[in-house]
């Protein structure tokens, strides 16, 4: 791609030349790179451009303000919003994309809320990936370990590449950090969905107030009026976020107990499974949904509304709900034994350790059984409140490690302990695991919470390989 081609601008025979690549990390640019100066809390990207400059940068994309000595015959381009401008020239220079791209944002469910909807539009026949928090998925392969929202130039680099490997339907996830950094900024998308929002990542932003302004940025600023965005009516802010949607013009379709996309009217258990009573264009639909919990039946629906915005229709949307399976690490059922339920969940904090065992217990007609520890060098102030509820909303309770990182991992489990009266205390994991998976009889459920997706257990400084799904699949068969 040429210079003139990439920002659109009249540029003389001499000054248009070919771009190799595009980035905001001197320490990657070679000679035909763009490098765009990003402004930052730890470090400012003006203070780079020289660098830049020295390895053959073609063009510098920066600040008004930002003083540029001696960049010879490099263009230099004066931006008023350089994180805008790095995702736009992502993506101009990573052009394609696939044909429907959806995204969620919320505080919870944003990463289920992607996979179920990539699910739904596989079922549907559509060639269909999910990229979020737990990485990459397609229906061919799955790479694990993404950021939420990755940085724009490799968001575009990898939304061009799925489209290339044939992927016509995206569903993303759109975090606040995200939005609030503009790295989806450029990406075209056909709908969007909003799930709830609670109290969270206020070390990034200084109040709740902020915090839904950035996720309100998917509505306000990159759909375009007349598209239509599905909320989770259930919600918290849900009122509010049919506001903005509707102040920008935009098509509302809500899910759940009063929705008018998709209205829940009832749901009860069958098994370790959901029967839900739904209605779509006046039509009920009874569905057998084979996942866990009160808010995986919200996730599930509002994935279900955003096939039905791009256009799948409803039979098939039913079809592909009676067939999801659960999102890895996020209540995800790993198997059954003696009549009992093992699941894996990445809870970590104490909302979301309460959650979990809350979402279980109505499935436990046994004993509910939960094995949790807390990580090192973090909030050691949620180790006791993490102990109480443990013991507070489960049966059996096993306090055990989870990265414990630096600090010494007994340490870590008395502070746990101090609340958790009556747990049993076994600080290796995959021993705590088995004994779980062990004592199991019929109507119980293993929740193993902590560790979700991840695949190591950092000790010290080192990454150790370990998976609880592993672990948990072993123990199952012994």
């Amino acid at each position: 791609m040429r210079l003139s081609e990439l920002i659109g601008g009249e540029l003389a025979t001499t000054e248009d030349v070919e771009i190799t690549a595009i980035t905001a990390d001197s320490r990657e640019v070679q000679p035909g790179c763009v490098f765009v100066a990003i402004p930052g809390t730890k470090a400012d990207g003006s203070q780079f451009i020289a660098d830049a400059l020295a390895k053959g940068a073609v063009a510098i994309v920066a600040n008004q303000s930002v003083k540029i000595e001696n960049p010879g015959s490099a263009k230099i381009i004066r931006v008023d919003e350089p994180r805008r401008a790095l995702s736009e020239l992502a993506a101009t220079f990573h052009v394609t994309q696939p044909a429907t791209i959806v995204a969620t944002t919320g505080t919870s469910g944003k990463t289920s809320v992607a996979e179920f909807t990539r699910q739904i539009f596989s079922g549907c026949g559509r060639q269909s990936a999910s990229l979020g928090t737990i990485g990459i998925v397609t229906s061919k392969r799955a790479h694990y370990g993404s950021l939420t929202t990755p940085d724009p130039v490799t968001l575009h680099k990898t939304i061009a590449e799925l489209a290339h490997e044939g992927i016509t339907h995206l569903a993303m996830e759109a975090s606040s950090h995200g939005l609030d950094q503009h790295r989806l900024d450029g990406v075209k998308l056909s709908a969007a969905a909003f799930t709830n929002l609670g109290r969270d990542h206020m070390d990034y932003h200084p109040d709740v107030a902020h915090y839904m302004a950035a996720k309100m940025r998917l509505f306000r600023e990159l759909l375009k009026p007349g598209q239509p965005v599905v909320i989770n009516i259930d919600g918290a802010f849900a009122d509010d976020a049919a506001d903005v949607a509707r102040g920008r013009g935009l098509t509302v379709m809500t899910v759940g107990s009063k929705g008018d996309a998709i209205k829940l009217n009832s749901v009860r258990l069958q098994g370790f499974a959901q029967v839900l009573d739904v209605t779509i264009d006046g039509r009920n639909y009874l569905v057998e949904l084979p996942l866990v919990g009160a808010y995986q039946v919200e996730n599930a629906l509002v994935a279900a509304g955003l096939a039905l915005a791009t256009g799948e229709k409803a039979d098939d949307v039913i079809a592909s709900l009676g067939t999801l399976s659960g999102v890895k690490g996020r209540l995800e059922i790993i198997g059954r034994r003696n009549g009992g339920l093992a699941i894996v969940d990445y809870a970590h904090k104490p909302e979301a350790l309460a959650a979990a065992l809350d979402a279980c217990r109505p499935f436990a007609t046994g004993r509910l059984i939960c094995v949790f520890g807390c990580g090192g060098d973090r909030d050691r102030g949620k180790r006791p409140i993490m102990g109480g509820i443990a013991v507070d909303k489960a049966d059996v309770v096993i306090v055990t490690d989870d990265n414990p990182r630096t600090e010494t991992p007994a340490s870590i489990r008395a502070e746990i302990m101090a609340t958790a009266v009556g747990a049993f205390e076994v600080g290796d994991r995959a021993a705590a695991i088995k004994s779980a998976v062990g004592m199991m009889q019929e109507g119980d459920v293993v929740l193993v919470a902590g560790k979700g997706h991840e695949t190591g257990q950092i000790v010290g400084s080192v990454t150790l390989p370990f998976s609880d799904q592993d672990v948990i699949e072993k123990a199952l068969v012994a």
